[in-house]
């Protein structure tokens, strides 16, 4: 069973961001960046524009869980950064997750089932 960590500090985001590849869809933004060490880091960003912060506390709730139930399928050794659009604010759960699931398999960071 596979762990992850989280993202934290600025410089960390701030060196995926510039570092990392992207690419994005309808209501996600995905940066990933490998970190040489065996288990995944994921950083969520949620801005104002969103909306207040129930919306944008329950959309990072959704992607956290959403990746935490498809952790399996991620290869480790990564940075990923995930931004949320302000077309995701009234989404479910399982668009996020669908949403998610689609760029992992963009970046070809995602085992296809």
């Amino acid at each position: 069973m596979k762990f992850s960590d989280s993202l934290k500090k600025n410089r960390d985001f701030q060196y995926v961001y510039k570092n990392g590849k992207s690419y994005a869809n309808r209501y996600l933004v995905m940066y990933v960046l490998e970190n040489k060490t065996m288990e995944n880091r994921i950083g969520i960003s949620v801005s104002k524009k969103v909306g207040n912060s129930v919306v944008r506390h329950r959309l990072t709730r959704l992607i956290r869980e959403s990746y935490r139930l498809n952790e399996l399928l991620f290869f480790s050794g990564l940075d990923i950064v995930i931004i949320v659009r302000v077309s995701a604010k009234c989404v479910s759960y399982k668009k996020i997750e669908s949403a998610l699931l689609h760029l992992g398999k963009l970046h070809q960071i995602v085992i296809d089932k």
